[in-house]
């Protein structure tokens, strides 16, 4: 009997912020992988790194930004690759951001949107994607998120 092998080598990151009148989540536009599409920040693990560490090394080489706060997302983004025959699971993690801060893009994204959560479950290409983006909205927005979830190493 023949398995579909699982993955896991990427971190995820949502940014969240609030103005004075929503919160908004960070939308970033690809350029290489995924060309053309709407994102959160994500990549690969290094030899080394936590997958925490993974997600605020991506945030700041990805967009300059740096957390107020980071919370695990308690929840990964799930999807199945065709091209490698395998499932890949990513954590996720939630990283908030001071409403002032300035981003400066990397070349891995071609632009930047800070949308609310309904704008941003619309752009996106994934219903992983979409499932993440509702699940942070709920845990991370509309609820005060469980101080266990909170990562103090940053």
């Amino acid at each position: 009997m023949a398995e579909i092998p699982i993955r896991s080598f990427l971190a995820s990151l949502v940014a969240v912020r609030k103005t004075e009148t929503r919160h908004e989540v960070l939308l970033l536009k690809r350029t290489q992988t995924l060309i053309g599409e709407w994102c959160q920040v994500a990549g690969s693990i290094e030899d080394g790194e936590t997958a925490w560490q993974t997600a605020l090394r991506e945030l700041d080489e990805e967009t300059g930004l740096r957390p107020n706060a980071l919370y695990s997302a308690d929840i990964c983004e799930k999807f199945y690759e065709a091209d490698r025959d395998a499932i890949t699971i990513a954590p996720v993690f939630i990283a908030f951001i001071d409403n002032s801060a300035a981003i400066t893009l990397n070349h891995e994204h071609s632009e930047y949107r800070w949308v609310s959560f309904g704008e941003a479950i619309e752009m996106v290409a994934f219903g992983g994607q979409r499932r993440v983006l509702s699940w942070v909205e709920d845990v991370f927005v509309k609820r005060t998120p469980s101080k266990h979830l909170l990562i103090e190493s940053i």
